[in-house]
């Protein structure tokens, strides 16, 4: 679905567009922003919490999720710029203490490259040790790979630069992120934990319609992504500081580093890169950079077009924001900078035919179970069953992979009008695959 022919920047047009989305997809409450050279535009619709009432509007809060590792890799970039830091230096080299399986850059961590296992979620408090009692249990995550060998998201590997923040501004996290961009950023009603945000009017994650019983994850995550509340205005700031260079927060060419690609991604339906903090994705026409981000039953993404000028920032708190953005941030980027964004994979027909042993087996991660088995037509099936923290989210469920090239296979049916992909990977030691790539690494077993 596209956005209707009329001009995006048109405030009441995108307030129509946006809340006729928003209803056909379920979404509780959304906000946009969009910034295209010195022109702006917001927007909002629905409600931030469905028991008060409240409407969502452009001075909403909502959580930007994962979006805060961009925030985190610019504190990084500062340090690097004050010749404090050096990407290719060891994290071991800042953090003594760090137990992780092998010696690890800070470019690593920035790239997902670390190699370790990335999702580890405890609650070690509300303090401000929060951070550096969590880095204290690292020592006992997995090794996935060697360091710089392959991408895996790592939500931990960004709790460790938090922390390398913490140790040299000599003050916890959140105070460095409210020091060094909110506070010279401007934000009037950013807010970096609960505490802060109840101060202003935010949004309430919802989950079939009703609101989810946590606001945020735990604040040991926080440079991951756990807390961090904001307008859509005020991350499109963020953005334009990132596309123009803005002497109180990033130097132009400290912005344009960390939009160099590092990485390529897996094969996983999305050609691209990584950067440092932000995903390249493949698209026609020109240069995109981004991020998305999900805390409890809140989504988030940012696009950026920077040599156009342009940048989305659109914050949702409930429903599938996935044909939100494909029918709404898709077709303004493509009307305001000219960018286009590869089809979305599907099966193809007719079906390609499937080794099956060859993929059969048992797939984990410290929060996820992938059993991978064949029927008699020679079909190939999933079921997906949460662990640890992320058992109390739901229970297994059981989908069909359909192979889409080489390795590579999509869901067969449609989750919010796109097909997932996942990839087998190998590790060069054998021909049967030995991860089940989901975005991270997961260990056949």
């Amino acid at each position: 679905m596209t956005i209707e022919p009329r001009d995006p920047l048109d405030p009441d047009a995108l307030r129509a567009r946006l809340g006729e989305l928003a209803r056909q997809h379920g979404i509780t409450g959304a906000a946009i922003a969009i910034a295209a050279g010195d022109e702006t535009a917001e927007a909002a619709t629905g409600l931030l919490n469905t028991r008060t009432g409240r409407p969502a509007t452009t001075d909403s809060l909502f959580q930007i999720g994962s979006i805060a590792k961009a925030w985190t890799a610019t504190l990084i970039l500062q340090l690097v710029g004050e010749g404090r830091l050096d990407l290719d230096q060891t994290a071991q080299s800042v953090l003594p203490e760090l137990g992780l399986p092998e010696p690890v850059t800070i470019r690593q961590l920035l790239a997902h490259t670390g190699g370790f296992e990335g999702d580890v979620f405890v609650d070690t408090g509300r303090g401000d040790d929060a951070i550096e009692k969590l880095v204290a249990l690292l020592k006992d995550v997995p090794r996935l790979s060697p360091p710089g060998a392959v991408w895996s998201y790592n939500n931990a590997g960004y709790v460790v630069l938090g922390r390398i923040v913490e140790v040299l501004r000599g003050v916890p996290y959140n105070t460095a992120l409210r020091t060094h961009l909110i506070a010279p950023l401007g934000l009037t009603h950013a807010a970096t934990c609960a505490d802060e945000a109840i101060l202003h009017d935010t949004a309430v994650g919802h989950a079939d319609g009703e609101p989810v019983p946590v606001w945020s994850l735990m604040r040991s995550n926080d440079p991951a992504g756990a807390s961090l509340a904001m307008r859509a205005g005020d991350l499109l700031a963020f953005a334009r500081a990132h596309m123009r260079g803005d002497p109180a927060l990033l130097p132009v060419s400290s912005a344009r580093l960390m939009r160099e690609p590092q990485v390529a991604l897996p094969d996983l339906g999305r050609p691209g890169h990584w950067g440092l903090g932000w995903e390249l994705p493949r698209w026609t026409g020109g240069t995109v950079a981004g991020h998305d981000g999900s805390t409890p039953g809140q989504a988030a993404t940012l696009r950026l077009v920077p040599d156009a000028g342009v940048a989305v920032a659109l914050l949702t708190n409930g429903g599938d924001p996935d044909p939100l953005r494909a029918g709404l941030v898709d077709p303004i980027l493509r009307r305001l900078a000219g960018v286009v964004p590869p089809e979305p994979p599907s099966p193809p027909a007719p079906p390609l035919p499937i080794d099956v042993p060859r993929y059969a087996g048992r797939y984990v991660s410290d929060v996820m179970a992938w059993e991978v088995a064949g029927d008699e037509a020679g079909r190939l099936w999933v079921t997906v069953t949460p662990l640890g923290v992320m058992a109390e989210h739901g229970g297994p469920r059981r989908f069909e992979l359909a192979r889409l090239r080489g390795d590579t296979f999509v869901f067969a049916e449609a989750r919010g009008g796109v097909h997932p992909a996942v990839a087998f990977v190998g590790d060069g030691d054998g021909d049967r695959p030995r991860f089940l790539h989901t975005g991270r690494l997961n260990v056949r077993t």
